[in-house]
């Protein structure tokens, strides 16, 4: 039974046979062909057990044998991304053969076509690579690499089990945060979307009294410092220099009630939410800003305080990682009361979460208006991209003149929503979630340079 379990059938063996039936049935019709078919059929099982010897006549090891393969896979993967995989292959048999892989990928995926097929000579060597993309945080199994291999006759596959039972983690995305922190890095983030603004004004931070140099804004001469440096060449011009306020609490406030289930391409607008903060708090703490998050759905969940020290980042990534979707409507009264108790400095509060409606905005408009009251609020929800396409889309008959004027309805209130916040002195992010990690990243800056935090 050790000899049969790796053991396999192809396809050519069973056409061959399907072959030898019908000649042996042609043969009681023809005699004359019945010797001929006999002895055919005898070098045909004669080949079958060739090709069996040829597959098991050098003994598999654990780690070694006639042939090798190693899946390499990332300790962690970054949710909503495509993330590489790489399988590793090994000829060890002294004659080419042909594979086929394949690689039992976890159920999250829903895919049954990871399947690859290939040649390779004698001691050869080959690498595989193709991605996958999890919409889904969590842990996840993965099965065998299963490798099926035939010699040149191609009668009989023997199978090959490597890398059983592995567990990987997918966590928010942080290939989108280390993108984001790279392009930050080499001054390139305009490519992502991120705009150039210009600083309109100074911070309030003083950093430096220094010599003048060209380009320097001349409302910035420091005459008293430039008189003290008066010499027998003439007066030194000394200017004021500023540098962005540091150490400002940002916090990403998460709703994690039953309007942020909705999907988009696979993802919820909660995994949205959470790959934007985690974008955002690296992005704040490389403005030397403190990055805290607080979550909520019906009662108040996690709260981690703003700080910028050694190692936040990663708590900031395990924090999100455990968030999941409730399905109760979110109680911004208790959100407010948390954030009354436990935020107590001005800090910048950007709220993730939903509004379809005028009304549902309206009742939580004041614990709306007592969040700005204390601390500078940035409401940012999201457009309904099925509802723009339908939009955009001509009207050919009366049922789809009805189903336009609903969705005009719609997004008209959407705007309403816009406009409401704004006059109560709430900044509000209105995008589409495949836009919500750049725009929110735009508006922060755009914050930060008008000295509003």
């Amino acid at each position: 039974m050790t000899f049969l379990r790796p053991l396999f059938v192809s396809a050519r063996l069973w056409f061959t046979l399907m072959a030898f039936v019908l000649l042996f049935v042609a043969a009681y019709a023809f005699p004359i062909l019945f010797p001929l078919v006999q002895i055919g059929f005898v070098m045909f099982i004669i080949l079958i057990g060739i090709d069996g010897w040829l597959l098991f006549r050098t003994k598999s090891a654990p780690n070694r044998g006639a042939f090798f393969a190693r899946r390499q896979v990332p300790e962690r993967l970054s949710n909503g991304d495509e993330n590489p995989l790489t399988i590793f292959l090994e000829n060890q048999y002294p004659f080419q053969v042909q594979i086929e892989v394949i690689d039992e990928i976890p159920f999250q995926f829903q895919r049954r076509d990871v399947l690859f097929r290939t040649t390779l000579n004698a001691r050869e060597t080959r690498t595989i690579r193709y991605e996958l993309r999890p919409v889904r945080r969590g842990e996840y199994s993965f099965g065998a690499v299963n490798v099926f291999v035939l010699t040149p006759l191609g009668l009989l596959k023997r199978r090959y089990q490597f890398e059983q039972g592995k567990m990987v983690a997918v966590y928010p995305s942080f290939l989108q945060m280390r993108q984001y922190e790279l392009l930050a890095a080499t001054n390139r983030l305009n490519e992502v979307g991120i705009k150039r603004l210009r600083r309109i004004g100074h911070s309030m931070e003083f950093e430096q009294v220094r010599p003048y140099s060209t380009g320097d804004d001349v409302r910035t001469v420091n005459w008293k410092a430039t008189s003290r440096r008066t010499d027998s060449q003439g007066a030194t011009l000394m200017v004021n220099a500023y540098q962005d306020e540091r150490s400002q609490p940002v916090y990403c406030l998460i709703d994690k009630g039953r309007v942020m289930q909705s999907p988009f391409e696979g993802l919820t607008l909660l995994d949205y939410a959470i790959n934007a903060s985690l974008v955002l708090s690296n992005i704040a703490l490389m403005k030397q800003d403190r990055a805290g998050i607080l979550t909520f759905s019906d009662h108040v969940g996690q709260l981690l305080p703003a700080d910028r020290r050694t190692g936040h980042m990663l708590k900031i990534l395990e924090l999100l990682y455990r968030q999941k979707t409730h399905f109760l409507e979110s109680d911004y009264e208790s959100l407010y009361s948390s954030v009354r108790q436990h935020i107590r400095h001005r800090s910048l509060l950007l709220l993730f979460t939903n509004f379809e409606t005028v009304n549902a905005m309206h009742r939580q408009l004041p614990y709306l208006r007592r969040l700005a009251k204390d601390h500078l609020l940035l409401v940012i929800f999201f457009e309904n991209t099925e509802l723009r396409s339908l939009l955009d889309q001509p009207a050919t008959d009366t049922e789809q003149i009805y189903l336009k004027t609903i969705g005009e309805k719609f997004a008209y209130e959407k705007k309403q929503i816009l406009k409401e916040l704004a006059q109560y002195g709430i900044q509000t992010i209105l995008t589409a979630p495949q836009n919500l990690t750049a725009n929110t990243v735009n508006k922060y800056l755009e914050l930060k340079a008008r000295g509003m935090i």
